[in-house]
């Protein structure tokens, strides 16, 4: 394990993944100050790759690096004080202290803001009417407490394009169904316990239903193949079937 220093919220934690990867662990609880830390941290190595990164990956409270070892032990080892350049490890990890070093001094970007239709209810969210039992709320009710929340893109994952948020209010949280649907639609936008996301594919799943978006969160075609990434604003708005109809004839 290897210490990176202090920053305002805590002590930061590089340790090694295998023999071509480590984690910088930024906190160590779910947090708004260790998620804007994990974007500064991700969005640092997106405009400023090192030699022989291959891939970032950004997660509620760390970052994983995957580096090529035989490239930073050619291209870094000068670079790195005596006692650090012997493993692949040690310069990947002299790296990136010196990068969180400067993270401090890197403003934040503004989130990006998007607005996701949903038609609530009917065969498109068939449990929509147990989460308002559950919390002894009308359907109408629910549907203006999910709707009226601005929500967080902590981390993708799961399923390609599904968004983690946070933000979602106690007042609808609901638990998981306790026996899982086989198949769940594209689209669907459901509540497990104080969570609420969207399937970006057909998927089992066991979160409770409560409506559906024509809007794609997964986009193979393109890159970056998926319509969200960690740190934007995800706002909900409700749509009655009759758009929902029209969104999907149009996409066909």
């Amino acid at each position: 394990m290897m210490n990176s220093g202090l920053t305002p919220s805590g002590e930061v934690k590089i340790v090694p993944l295998g023999d071509s990867g480590l984690i910088v662990k930024l906190g160590d609880v779910i947090s708004l100050e260790t998620h804007k830390r994990v974007r500064q941290l991700s969005d640092y190595l997106e405009r400023h790759p090192f030699n022989g990164l291959i891939e970032y990956v950004p997660a509620f409270t760390s970052v994983t690096i995957y580096y090529e070892g035989l490239t930073l032990m050619t291209e870094y080892a000068d670079e790195v004080g005596q006692e650090d350049r012997d493993f692949p490890f040690q310069i990947a990890a002299a790296l990136m202290n010196n990068i969180i070093l400067q993270l401090k001094d890197i403003s934040d970007e503004p989130e990006r803001i998007v607005n996701i239709p949903v038609c609530y209810g009917g065969d498109l969210g068939p449990d929509l009417d147990a989460v308002a039992d559950h919390n002894g709320l009308l359907p109408e009710e629910v549907i203006s407490i999910h709707t009226s929340a601005d929500y967080l893109v902590y981390m993708l994952g799961f399923a390609p394009g599904f968004a983690y948020l946070g933000g979602m209010s106690e007042r609808i949280a609901t638990p998981r169904r306790s026996t899982p649907r086989l198949s769940i639609p594209v689209g669907t936008v459901g509540i497990a316990g104080d969570q609420t996301g969207v399937y970006p594919i057909e998927t089992p799943g066991g979160w409770q239903l409560i409506g559906r978006t024509p809007t794609r969160l997964f986009l193979p075609e393109l890159m970056p193949p998926t319509l969200l990434k960690a740190g934007d604003i995800v706002r909900f708005y409700p749509i009655p079937r009759m758009e929902f109809d029209q969104w999907e004839e149009h996409k066909s």
